[in-house]
């Protein structure tokens, strides 16, 4: 089959217009400053030039005739300078108007969005494999938001946003009230999953102006506009309470920290560059509410089911590694060390490359490989064992020196002093790369402080998991790890539950202000109310 034929596996058919994308303010379709294009995941597999071309042509010239390519699947509106700060001052004019809304109607929006998110997956899953996520991959992005927009997710949130009690004559409040303006950023690996924790900051009854990244835009821009603009609208929120733009990062986040208009900025990217931002915003006035790297840690201990915990370990590898809530760090108690990898490497053959719209496939292609073999060196060079993987492969799996994939790739270190002075151990690779740390023999109870000590001296501080069996071993792990948003016992490292949190951690992952995070309260400010009714100030004060 001609891949460039309109029936060809992961095209959409083009007896249908190409999807287009203004900007959306003020409840407005406006236009931009030009266009910035899409062309499919699979286009950049098959035909990597072609690919490549189409979209340098479409940069130069967005009305040319490479837009009918069947390769290109959409366009969305650039944002320059004025339609950056238009948008800002439509969330501002909204927000009184939507704040005032009741918070059970705002919590409404949470449980209509996840039926449209169910009626609307098949769209949902399409525009993430448009974008090259995996099948699989965007199977648990789905799943993810199903879980983080589940009937008990939300009742839980409703119950932190307002409580009362009573008190002899007093009506006493505990709430939650918008902080107002939310500006939000979220990354290119994962923008349309992102975007949709928007959804909560609405929730919360704040307005916001989402920028979708310019160089990924049209799943996010899809998302706010055919999805959540409508039930906004449904709900009666005033124009101007979502905006949806594409614009340059720098020139978007340089104007929303210096617009008076904007209240909090919600980040998504890379911790150096997420904590001087943090600054930057604080000595503007703003709340800086951050989601950067994740180093996170699997401790295997000698009870473990260890089939189990080399499936949760093998999720290092979804998305070829390209996602931060992903293990990036084993540690296993050396008694069954051997068996651990020997199982893992078992489980990493199954794990394959291919077209995005495969439903078994969870790699993706990697576009700059140097610092995976840069990391992967120096291990191999201060005495790490290759346990498997380790080279670029093609497509098929075949290994090869100039394949977009890159193999699963294990490396044992032994010995656990000097584990953090290997970058691969000490730094979010951000590959399909993890490093097995075996420590030097010793007493359980030594080896299991040392393995807490190791978890919480990590400067990164997202998600940490455990595989053990023993009671008092899972009571010390959870009474005594203080870093991280999330601590999984005996489950899926990246798999999603009900009423936890998804998403926030402390240090380089957090910022200063780093917890695990819920939009609706990240983006929210606590107050107290009572109300009182026959009661003397002076015997408020004094007593009888």
């Amino acid at each position: 089959m001609d891949p460039t034929s309109d029936t060809a596996p992961g095209h959409p058919p083009r007896d249908r217009p190409l999807l287009s994308h203004p900007l959306l303010i003020a409840g407005k379709d406006v236009e931009g400053e030009g266009w910035v294009y899409t062309v499919s995941g699979r286009s950049l597999l098959e035909d990597v030039f072609t690919s490549i071309g189409l979209k340098r042509s479409l940069e130069r010239d967005p009305d040319s005739d490479a837009a009918h390519h069947p390769y290109v699947v959409g366009r969305c509106a650039v944002a320059g300078g004025a339609q950056i700060d238009l948008a800002t001052e439509a969330a501002a004019s909204a927000a009184p108007g939507w704040a005032s809304v009741p918070l059970d109607r705002r919590m409404q929006l949470g449980h209509r969005f996840r039926e449209e998110l169910v009626r609307q997956q098949e769209t949902f899953l399409d525009m993430l494999v448009v974008e090259s996520h995996p099948m699989k991959l965007a199977r648990w992005e789905l799943s993810g938001l199903l879980q983080i927009f589940s009937e008990e997710t939300l009742d839980w949130c409703r119950r932190q946003m307002h409580t009362e009690f009573r008190q002899g004559g007093r009506q006493l409040i505990v709430r939650r009230r918008p902080d107002g303006v939310v500006a939000f950023n979220p990354p290119q690996n994962a923008p349309m999953s992102s975007a949709a924790l928007a959804v909560l900051v609405l929730m919360a009854g704040n307005a916001v102006v989402v920028r979708a990244p310019r160089s990924i835009a049209l799943s996010t821009m899809w998302l706010l506009r055919e999805v959540v603009a409508p039930l906004l609208d449904e709900a009666g929120a005033p124009p101007g309470t979502l905006n949806a733009v594409c614009g340059n990062p720098k020139q978007t986040l340089d104007r929303w920290v210096a617009s008076p208009l904007v209240d909090d900025i919600f980040y998504i990217g890379g911790s150096a560059e997420g904590l001087r931002f943090e600054q930057d915003c604080v000595a503007h006035g703003k709340k800086p509410i951050l989601e950067l790297a994740g180093n996170d840690t699997i401790v295997v201990w000698s009870d473990a089911d260890v089939d189990w915990a080399a499936q949760a370990v093998t999720e290092a590898f979804y998305g070829s590694g390209q996602i931060c809530m992903v293990p990036n760090c084993v540690l296993v108690h050396p008694l069954v060390a051997d068996e651990l990898l020997s199982r893992v490497r078992e489980q990493v053959a199954s794990i394959r490359p291919g077209h995005p719209e495969d439903e078994d496939v969870l790699l993706s292609p990697v576009r700059r490989s140097e610092r995976f073999f840069a990391l992967l060196g120096q291990a191999l060079d201060k005495g790490a064992q290759l346990v498997t993987g380790g080279r670029r492969t093609e497509l098929d799996g075949t290994p090869s020196d100039t394949g977009v994939f890159l193999q699963p790739t294990v490396v044992r270190i032994d010995g656990l002093a000097d584990a953090r002075s290997y970058d691969l151990v000490r730094e979010e690779t951000f590959f399909p790369l993890i490093p097995v740390v075996v420590p030097e023999p010793a007493a359980d109870a030594q080896l299991l402080d040392s393995f807490i000590d190791f978890v919480n001296a990590n400067p990164y501080g997202l998600r940490n998991s455990l595989w053990a069996r023993s009671s008092q071993v899972i009571d010390d792990f959870v009474g005594r790890v203080g870093n991280g948003g999330l601590l999984k016992v005996n489950d899926s490292h990246i798999g999603f539950v009900p009423c936890l949190p998804s998403h926030g951690g402390t240090g380089l992952t957090g910022g200063a202000f780093g917890e695990a995070n819920y939009p609706m309260l990240r983006t929210s400010h606590l107050q107290g109310v009572s109300i009182a009714g026959g009661i003397s100030p002076r015997q408020a004060v004094f007593g009888t």
